[in-house]
């Protein structure tokens, strides 16, 4: 348990710092008025974790704890949208269409609405 916890740790920081460094990448580029930096990292995360489920079915090192450190660590500290994407995924496979769009809606106009609350609650 703790060699896991470890492991999450270890992949969570190496995708928080990887977030960081093409965040300040995109940013060096120009300034944007759309978050092009959060986007991108967003749309690359969602690859990623795409990428990571597909193989592993087919290949040994992506299961277990290559699955630990490389989705649920990496790709959480890069970005929890890509975990959001593919649970949604997940709901459409599964024939959920009107749960993952209740989900999706839920979760876009909820995160934006609480994160309004708590700018407003220290305003």
């Amino acid at each position: 348990m703790l060699r896991a916890f470890l492991l999450v740790g270890l992949g969570g920081g190496l995708g928080s710092i990887a977030r960081y460094a093409l965040s300040l990448f995109i940013n060096r580029l120009g300034t944007h008025s759309f978050p092009l930096a959060t986007f991108t990292i967003n749309m690359t995360g969602c690859f990623l974790i795409g990428l990571l489920f597909g193989m592993g079915s087919k290949v040994v090192w992506a299961q277990g704890d290559g699955w630990l450190v490389l989705a649920t660590a990496f790709c959480g500290g890069f970005t929890t949208f890509s975990a959001f994407a593919l649970e949604n995924v997940g709901l459409f496979n599964k024939q959920l269409s009107v749960t993952a769009l209740l989900y999706t809606l839920l979760s876009v106009l909820g995160g934006i609405l609480l994160c309004r609350l708590g700018i407003w609650l220290t305003a």
